[in-house]
This record gives structure tokens, sequence and C-alpha cells, in this order.
């Protein structure tokens, strides 16, 4: 379908009858998802199955669209089928000729490529375990439509909301929605958008600037990518009446470079609405100016914050400023600015299309809407999650989640990134919410919510986060540059069996010097790994530091690899596989380790057939 322009309201409103009609046509719709799906073989898949639809002769009564994200990241690659909604997971090429015949031609389920919960296989996507406790508010057309098709986001109503705003709306009456509707902001503190926006809007400026913040940088998030990957246009829907709201007319999407995917459909979304009159001059008539430049960064965790974000803009260095004056009063070009990140300004076209009461109604006193959480980690599903704010920890991993695989039990849960907290198994049912979550030791973040077992070493944990962090650090005020690396070094020290008694008051008196004295919001909150760890688990920390033995045979220092001669047959398997020629041994003869050369790699532990390699401290004692 060509892309008309769209000058008026009524001309949106022909062009989404024109797609809607157009998408009726077909009898089915095979939803492939191309994002994270495409390293596990989604590319094959879509080609052969469009190879198959045409041999068939099919191809004027089924369509196979790539679409973004499903959600449920264990079942990749992973399709729905339309009008059936059947979900089916791990599909291969090999698959598709019993899809065509079964599912397709005869309406019929293949429960060997369903989800499977106590052994029934579970068909449709709405039953699936793992969306039945979501409210997929955001996420709603994320999967269900192609991306690089403008016709497809205009026929699920998308700029809808921005047609609404520009023509009966004045740009005091959107604030006020946004306000009403408590929106917070989804990237890290929780900062009211109708607030930021009003400040911004009364602020003294020739010119004003909204960006979008798509630095997204935390270990094991992708909600920002999810919805610039698969609906772009929702975002630029946000930012076309976030920016009439201040009276911007000029704005930047700031995404990482990292995000090939993202890149390529934001550059796509932004061309098609260039085109067709939803971004330019006069947007669709109402005499509003507004467009969009995309920016992409080199990967500095910093520049998530925002006045780093803006240096990088201005083609500076990304270290931030001490503040005030706040962006909102001199940010981009010293111009007031307002800054959000992609989940904010998706949820805003909702707001506006629902108003702010039907959005208020979902979340809690303090948190309203939903907010979504790339589930990752020791759980059986994982993937993106969108919940009600207020929803539980315990919902979100053991409900949505299915729990914890392997029959081992839940320990932890670190939300908010490196810079967020770990929530131990006493705050399963805590609701989860901007304040809540803070009165432990936590932040929501962006969104990140990494699961631990109990085989997990939260001293190990600490590290690692503060490990990123101090790598991440601008290095610009010395409590971020000097106090995160004293504290790594004495994780380090603890980790290898070499920690003193007198190293926890050190480590919380180094991490309430940083937090008071940080710079910017990565320093302010690197040491809550290591507070929230301290606070919740310090007996493994003595446990590390008194006995020089970590519970959890994690850190490699503190326990060997050991052959059990009545358990080794003498096969020669962890040998042959050895990196560092440390085992010896005789065929068929007990084999044994050589302390001395062991790098504790593990892969003797993970090669053997019989179990004979266990995990031993060097002061006695196993796990296995």
């Amino acid at each position: 379908m060509s892309l008309p322009q769209l000058k008026t309201l009524a001309d949106l409103e022909d062009f989404r009858t024109k797609a809607q009609s157009a998408r009726k046509q077909y009898r089915a719709r095979v939803l492939v998802c191309m994002t994270g799906c495409r390293s596990l073989g989604a590319v094959e898949f879509s080609k052969a199955m469009r190879e198959k639809i045409s041999q068939a002769g099919l191809e004027n009564e089924v369509a196979v669209v790539d679409v973004g994200c499903h959600g449920q990241c264990s079942l990749a690659p992973a399709i729905v089928i339309e009008p059936w909604d059947y979900l089916y997971g791990g599909v291969k090429p090999d698959d598709v000729d019993e899809i065509i015949e079964k599912t397709i031609k005869a309406g019929q389920p293949i429960e060997r490529l369903c989800q499977k919960v106590d052994k029934e296989a579970i068909t449709k996507f709405s039953d699936a375990p793992f969306y039945t406790k979501q409210k997929r508010e955001v996420l709603a057309n994320c999967g269900r439509i192609d991306p690089s098709h403008l016709e497809e986001a205009i026929a699920q109503s998308t700029y809808f909301a921005a047609a609404k705003a520009l023509t009966t709306l004045k740009p005091e009456e959107v604030i006020d929605q946004v306000k009403g509707a408590g929106l917070r902001g989804r990237g890290g503190a929780g900062f009211p958008a109708g607030v930021k926006w009003g400040f911004c809007r009364s602020a003294e400026g020739d010119a004003k600037y909204l960006i979008c913040n798509a630095d997204e940088g935390d270990p094991g998030a992708f909600m920002d990518r999810a919805l610039l990957e698969g609906v772009p246009h929702q975002v630029i829907e946000g930012m076309i009446i976030a920016a009439y709201a201040i009276g911007a007319n000029h704005g930047f999407i700031y995404v990482r470079t990292e995000y090939p995917i993202a890149v390529e459909h934001v550059s796509i979304a932004l061309k098609q609405a260039r085109e067709c009159g939803l971004l330019g001059e006069n947007i669709l008539g109402s005499g509003f100016d507004f467009d969009i430049e995309m920016r992409m960064g080199a990967g500095a965790f910093v520049c998530g914050e925002e006045s780093a974000l803006i240096a990088s803009l201005e083609g500076k260095r990304g270290t931030p400023k001490p503040r005030p004056p706040f962006p909102v009063q001199k940010g981009y070009l010293g111009k007031p600015t307002v800054i959000n990140n992609v989940e904010t300004l998706a949820n805003v076209p909702l707001i506006i299309e629902k108003g702010k009461d039907a959005f208020a109604a979902i979340g809690t006193e303090g948190s309203k809407g939903t907010k979504i959480f790339a589930l990752a980690g020791k759980v059986k599903n994982t993937g993106l999650v969108e919940v009600p704010m207020g929803a539980t920890l315990r919902e979100v991993v053991f409900e949505i989640g299915e729990g914890i695989p392997n029959g081992r039990t839940f320990k932890a849960a670190q939300m908010g990134g490196p810079s967020g907290g770990c929530v131990p198994a006493d705050y399963l049912d805590l609701p989860i919410d901007y304040d809540s979550v803070k009165k432990i030791g936590a932040i929501m973040g962006s969104g990140g919510m990494v699961v631990m077992d109990d085989q997990t070493c939260m001293v190990d944990v600490a590290r690692f986060f503060l490990e990123f962090t101090q790598n991440e650090s601008c290095g610009k005020c010395p409590p971020c540059r000097i106090g995160t690396r004293h504290m790594l070094d004495i994780l380090r020290r603890i980790c290898k069996g070499e920690g003193k008694e007198e190293d926890l008051e050190e480590l919380q008196k180094l991490a309430e010097e940083i937090k008071a004295g940080a710079l910017c919001g990565l320093g302010n909150t690197a040491p809550n790994p290591v507070l929230t760890t301290i606070r919740y688990f310090r007996d493994e920390y003595e446990e590390h530091i008194k006995n020089k033995h970590c519970p959890a045979h994690v850190c490699a220092g503190l326990f060997q690899y050991k052959i059990i001669e009545e358990d080794c047959i003498g096969c020669g398997a962890c040998m042959r596989k050895c990196p560092a020629d440390a085992i010896e041994g005789e065929t068929k003869k007990p084999h044994k380790i050589i302390q001395k050369k062991c790098i504790a790699c593990g892969v003797c532990h993970d090669v053997c057939p019989t179990n004979a390699v266990a995990k031993v401290s060097p002061n006695g004692g196993s796990d296995e």
C-alpha cells in the first residue's frame, strides 16, 4: 500500500479504513518474531514459510508477517497464528509443512509445538501462563504488527491519540491529562512526567527540545529496545504529543548503536511518518510543526543520565553536570529540554486515547499504570512482562515466570539493573512500585529483573554489578571514580578468600559516602547492590571472610574441583576437555586433578558422564 498525504484527521481516518480492509483480505496471518528470535532461526523459518505458502498457492490468503517481540523469549523462535491465536515455540523450517497442512488449512493446533504445563499443551497465546497474569497495555501491539509498515500501525489506530491532542486539546490540557494520569518516568527515579512537562512549558526560551532517551544499558534489560523494534510508531506518536505539550519543534531519539534492529526500524518509521505528513510542518492541519532526528550513542552507560546524554548530543564528551539548572530550564544548546525514556513516551498515547482516569485506575496510589520488566536469570519463563504497578514479585516470578527451574529455590531478584538492589525471598509478596521498592534498598530503574536461585553467591553478584558500574564510571567525580574502585578491590579480595572482618564496615562507610557525594545518578546508586546484599545476606559475607568458604561454590578462590575416585570410570572425557592440562590418569582407572594447574573453569564437571567431579571447599565439605 502506497503512503498517502495525511493533511487532516479525515485523511487519517480514511487511511485507517483502507489499512484495516487490506488486513482483512487474509484469512490467516503467521506472526513471526523477528527481533531477538533472529539469532535462533526465525529468519530461516520465515523464509521457508513464505516459500511454502507460495508453492501452495496461498499467498493471497495467508500473510507471513515479521513482527516484534511476542514477549516469551524462552519459547524462541516463537510465532503466533491468527485468527486462532495459536502460540508455537521452538519452530524450525522443518515444521512448516505440518503448520500449513494442520493449522492453516485445517485450523487445528500442533500440540508438540505448544508450551506444556503439567504435560498439557497450552495452544492459545491468551491461555499461556506467561500472559494470563499480565496486563499488556503498552505492549498490546508489539508482536502483532509489522513495525516496518506504517499501515499496520495505522490499522491499530496509532497516531489517533496524537490527532486528538493536536486538534482538540490545548498544550496545557495535554499536560493536565498526563499529570492527572499519574504517569511517572519509566527510566529510573520515577519523576512525574506531567510535572516535568509543565516546568518546561513555563520555562523561558526561544526554542525547546524533546529527547527520547533510548540509551538502555542495564545488563539483561531490553524493554526500550523491544518497543523501538516492535512499535516504533507508538513511540513517535508519544513524542509528537509531548512536543506539542511543551512547545518543542525539534526532537531527538538517542539510541544505543548496539541496537541495530531498533535503529533500522526507527529509521524506517521516521521516514514513513515524514513522507505522509505525520512529522514536519503543519501536522494534520493543526498548525503544529515537529520533526525528529535519530542519533546513535557509542555505548557509554553514563549517557543514560540526562546531562551526560545532552553533552553527547552536543558533540561533547558524555559526562554529567551538577544540577541545578535542570534540563527543563537549561538543556540542549542551553534551551529548555524534556528528556523521557522510551517506555514513558509509549504510555502517553494511552492516556490521551483513554483519558487520565482510566489510566490512573490501574496501579497503586503513588504509581499508576503498568510497568514492563525484562524477566531474566534463573526462571523458567524469561522475556518481557507487563504488569500493573503493585503486582508482587511472587506473581511475576512464580505465576508469570513459572518459578525456578531444576527444582531449585528462589534466593533473590536484582531489580533496577546494576544500580538497583537485591530483593530477598522475604519480600516476594511486596507490591512492586516506585515507593515500596525504594524502602527495601532497591530501585525500579528501567525495569531489569534478574532472578537468582540458591546456587547464586550474593557476594559475587555484588562484585559483578559493582564491576560494571565502576567500568562505566565517567571518572569526573572522585566519589564515583575512586570510591567504587576501592569498594571493588575489597569485594575482589573477599571473593578470593582474602577478606578481613573490618571490610564490611569499610564497604558500608564507602557506600554511604559515595551515595552522598557522587555527581550523578550512576554514582549515587552504584553502591546499592553491595548495600542490599550486606543487609540481607550478611551471613554469606561472613562465611567468605571468617571461614574462607563460598556456600554457593561460585568464588573460584574458595572451592576446588575434585574427582571422587569411587565414582570415576577412567573414561578420559575430563582429561581430553581440560583447557589447562590439569588432569592426569590412566584409561579405566580413577583420574586426578592437579590443583596447581586447575583454573576452576568447570569443564571437567560438565563433561563427566558419572558425575564423579565435585565442587569442594578447601576446608572440606561438598555441595554435590
